[in-house]
């Protein structure tokens, strides 16, 4: 059998096995495995007793929102200029009213996902202002690459949300590219998506064009767009978050609310401290939106890095982060709130045996702590700096087997299988027997990209390599893909709040053909 046939009958298996409700094309997964428990209860409670004395004796700076003061003040923490300190248990008390599942709505309504408990959705990689490829190299990302990887995410069966700035457009201005991008997610991807938090003002733009899409009285009572805010690490919440995410829960909408804590230098080196920081700063910006909204949804987020000591350099996919992000799982279920912990982080520059490495213990860690909602899924590299299209498609794959490791074993009558040892008896195989016919096209995970066929049958077929793979894939998928309908009166609809606001942030000329003006990585 040629390589090509091969590869369409395997097509062929998964939109089948999508169609019956197997391994692919589900909403979200619901987890058939424990999370895994690596602190004892009495260890648990100092880390908590840690993050309270950080609250109450250092205390935490809200920055350039004089709203949020007062509303701290009001809930009886203690505010010296912009110092606010925290009795201990006040916020977990606040904490109470937030919800411990909620759905996110998309405009198809079989692709809503349930974020919390047992479920796990699979979000893209978030913030890189470079992309990636193995044809043009690295260079700076721009609205057709942020439209290509909508459109792959839209056409894998193994994501489950659309994500956000799964890359910065750098070619159009600042101040008009939060409208395109939530414009593309709308056009592109009939999953969920999230929004802009770069300022208030981009914050409510993205929630208006949701109630364009959804209708105002849906989105005032469902969720149907998420913020990512992070916490200026060590102890600082600066106004264009505080005001971003006030946003967001004003409108009953999902802010995750995520430190980024450097070990090092953002954050103690030790595991045990930087957890205890990041429990505090969390816990402080998910009571703001309960606050400002009570019962808002909110995500408790958390992204733990370490650092080269001897370059100072990030490092990403290393195991003392991996190991706290399931300490961080521990500390969410306790709150009772949703949980966005690590994801397929790495900081190899390739599309190599390092990414791959990195990216998969840092993902376990995710999958293990008990997360809800995995940012940061697929197309992670350069330390986040660059969204590779090769490593995109290898990350779906992963994200893929996932979808079968989270299902664990399932034990009945049927999969133990008795009666099918009675069938082929001692020293038989099993290949044609009632049992295996009856499961050939569910029992294993199918990977889009690993070559399983005999070395000779490789090298005649060109030797390729995984990254090679991938990238003939990315191209397959975008010359195939096709636009999920969208209502033309909703289109015109949220094409006219888009123009209007085009025109009311006005424009700005830009030197050469980027903007560049105001790129990062938002993790």
């Amino acid at each position: 059998m040629s390589e090509t046939r091969s590869r369409s009958g395997r097509q062929a298996r998964q939109a089948e096995r999508a169609q019956k409700g197997g391994g692919v094309g589900r909403p979200y997964i619901v987890r058939n495995i424990p999370t895994y428990d690596v602190l004892s209860e009495e260890n648990l409670i100092r880390v908590e007793r840690a993050a309270d004395r950080i609250l109450a004796e250092t205390g935490i700076e809200f920055r350039d929102d004089p709203e949020v003061l007062e509303m701290w003040r009001k809930a009886g923490a203690k505010v010296d200029g912009l110092l606010v300190k925290f009795e201990p248990g006040m916020l977990r008390e606040i904490l109470r009213s937030a919800p411990a599942e909620f759905t996110q709505h998309a405009r198809t309504e079989a692709n809503s996902v349930r974020i919390g408990g047992k479920n796990v959705v699979f979000s893209p990689a978030y913030g890189s202002p470079f992309v990636m490829d193995l044809d043009r190299g690295r260079r700076f990302g721009t609205l057709e690459d942020f439209q290509n990887f909508i459109k792959l995410a839209q056409s894998s069966p193994n994501f489950h949300h659309s994500g956000g700035t799964i890359c910065e457009p750098t070619d159009i201005p600042v101040n008009k590219r939060h409208l395109d991008m939530v414009m593309a997610h709308i056009e592109y991807s009939d999953r969920p998506f999230m929004g802009s938090v770069t300022s208030e003002e981009r914050s409510e733009d993205s929630i208006e064009m949701c109630r364009i899409l959804f209708g105002r009285d849906f989105v005032d009572q469902n969720c149907v767009i998420l913020g990512n805010v992070n916490v200026n690490s060590p102890l600082v919440w600066d106004g264009t978050m505080t005001k971003s995410l006030r946003s967001y829960a004003r409108a009953n909408q999902a802010a995750v609310i995520v430190p980024f804590i450097l070990g090092g230098a953002m954050g103690p080196v030790t595991n045990a401290g930087a957890i205890a920081q990041s429990l505090a700063e969390t816990m402080a910006g998910c009571a703001i939106t309960q606050l400002e909204r009570k019962g808002a949804p909110v995500i408790f987020g958390n992204f733990l890095s370490s650092m080269s000591l001897r370059s100072g350099s990030p490092t990403f996919g290393t195991p003392e982060p991996a190991v706290g992000s399931m300490v961080i799982g521990q500390l969410a279920r306790r709150l009772n709130l949703p949980l966005r912990c690590s994801g397929n982080f790495t900081t190899s520059k390739l599309t190599d045996a390092q990414a791959m490495m990195e990216g998969t213990m840092s993902m376990l860690s995710a999958i293990h702590c008990g997360a809800n909602f995995i940012l940061h899924s697929a197309g992670f590299l350069d330390g986040l700096l660059s969204m590779s299209y090769e490593k995109f498609m290898l990350d779906a794959d992963l994200c893929g087997a996932l979808h079968s490791y989270l299902d664990g074993i399932k034990i009945d009558d049927d999969q133990l299988a008795v009666d099918a040892f009675a069938e082929v008896g001692p020293g038989n195989h099993f290949f044609g027997c009632s049992h295996t016919m009856a499961h050939y096209e569910t029992a294993f995970w199918d990977s889009d990209l690993s070559d399983n066929e005999p070395f000779e049958k490789w090298e005649a077929a060109g030797s390729t390599d995984a990254a090679t793979r991938a990238n003939a894939l990315w191209k397959k998928r975008l010359a195939e893909y096709q636009a999920p309908a969208l209502d033309e009166g909703i289109r015109e609809g949220v094409a006219r709040l888009y123009r209007r606001a085009q025109v009311r942030h006005g424009g700005r000329l830009v030197l050469g053909k980027r903007d560049v003006s105001k790129v990062g990585c938002g993790v």
